[in-house]
């Protein structure tokens, strides 16, 4: 076989396999959009036999809401950006077998951290932002190690401590805010960052900043560290079978420790981020923020490919941004909730269907 013909062989793999990764999260798009119509039916009192129509209505109104106008499609950007970095940091933890609910926590120190630093004055613009995004960046890189190390050393379960130390986060937080000489007496917030601190803005008005080429380059990075290096390697090994990386001498604690580390550091820049060029302050938070859960749905519609996640992140950016304008034309904004949930709930059966599969072969092999 010529080395032309191998090339085209292994175009024709890559290709195989990719359509086969795609094949399910576009079919969960395709069925959660068909279901929806039937709610957007009911609620603008279409008959059966204009189904075609409710469907226009459906996607003109999600474009609309999400790329009408030059003013929503930067809110949309600035939706958008968030859930990349949060998808891309559940990603990681998912390659490595592990399920991080603490993202939303890291999340937060994240914000506070990069809002402390950008409060100190003098510094050049440039210095300024990086010293911003190197505090999120080990501010949750520190709080995502924590559970990463109770689960390598001690054995319990990241689910557990991640969703414990969510509630942590967010008390720490507060209390930095409301109770320190860090937050505003009377405002329930942070000072707002220095000038210098603040990322550029595409527009006057509007949240969409330069930190949307950040996002899309941490994606690229991580996705070329996964699969192309030997750190990712060993990641993904531990989380395809951690007995048998163990076996082949990849040190589990280590990379477990390791994948919470990195998935905590990505949200805390993303945290950095939005405090740099979306919010400039930080207030005191009466909810965890929905960009940690999001970024799971974000993650597992993706299946767990960094790259993937940014399709997906817009996916997600630009529903949640047509909620409103589906609200005004007589359209519940549930929907939206309806078809994220939808996506959900096929894209986590593919993942059960595969797993008694893989089960039921082990059991056969077992057998034999």
């Amino acid at each position: 076989m010529s080395k032309l013909e191998e090339k085209n062989n292994e175009f024709i793999n890559i290709a195989r396999n990719t359509l086969k990764t795609l094949a399910f999260p576009l079919f969960s798009i395709v069925i959660s959009i068909f279901v929806a119509v039937f709610f957007v039916m009911w609620a603008k009192g279409y008959s059966i036999f204009q189904y075609f129509s409710a469907l226009g209505d459906l996607f003109g109104l999600i474009f609309k809401g999400g790329f009408g106008n030059t003013r929503v499609t930067f809110v949309t950007l600035s939706e958008v950006t968030p859930l990349i970095f949060t998808g891309v940091a559940n990603a990681v933890a998912f390659k490595c077998g592990l399920f991080n609910i603490g993202v939303a926590g890291q999340f937060i120190l994240g914000m506070v951290a990069a809002a402390i630093v950008g409060t100190v004055p003098g510094l050049n613009p440039i210095i300024h932002t990086i010293l911003m995004i190197l505090a999120g960046f080990i501010a949750g890189g520190i709080w995502g190690a924590i559970p990463g190390y109770l689960k390598a050393k001690v054995g319990t379960h990241e689910v557990i401590n991640t969703i414990m130390m969510n509630y942590i986060s967010m008390a720490l937080a507060n209390f930095i805010i409301l109770r320190t000489a860090f937050g505003v007496a009377g405002k329930s917030s942070t000072p707002d960052i220095q000038k210098s601190a603040q990322l550029h803005r595409f527009v006057t008005g509007s949240g969409a900043n330069i930190s949307i080429f950040l996002a899309i380059v941490v994606a690229i990075f991580i996705f070329w560290l996964l699969w192309k290096t030997i750190v990712g390697y060993e990641i993904r090994a531990v989380g395809i079978n951690p007995h048998a990386a163990e076996y082949g001498g990849i040190n589990i604690a280590k990379n477990i420790i390791l994948a919470m580390a990195l998935s905590g550091a990505i949200a805390g820049v993303g945290g950095a981020t939005h405090v740099a060029g979306v919010l400039h302050n930080v207030k005191d938070f009466m909810s965890l923020p929905s960009y940690g859960f999001d970024g799971i749905a974000v993650a597992l519609l993706a299946k767990s490919n960094p790259i993937g996640c940014i399709a997906s992140a817009l996916l997600f950016g630009t529903l949640n941004s047509s909620s409103r304008t589906l609200q005004l034309n007589g359209i519940p904004k549930e929907i939206v909730y309806l078809i994220q949930a939808i996506i959900i709930i096929f894209v986590a059966t593919d993942y059960i269907v595969k797993y008694f599969s893989e089960k039921k072969k082990k059991g056969a092999f077992t057998n034999e």
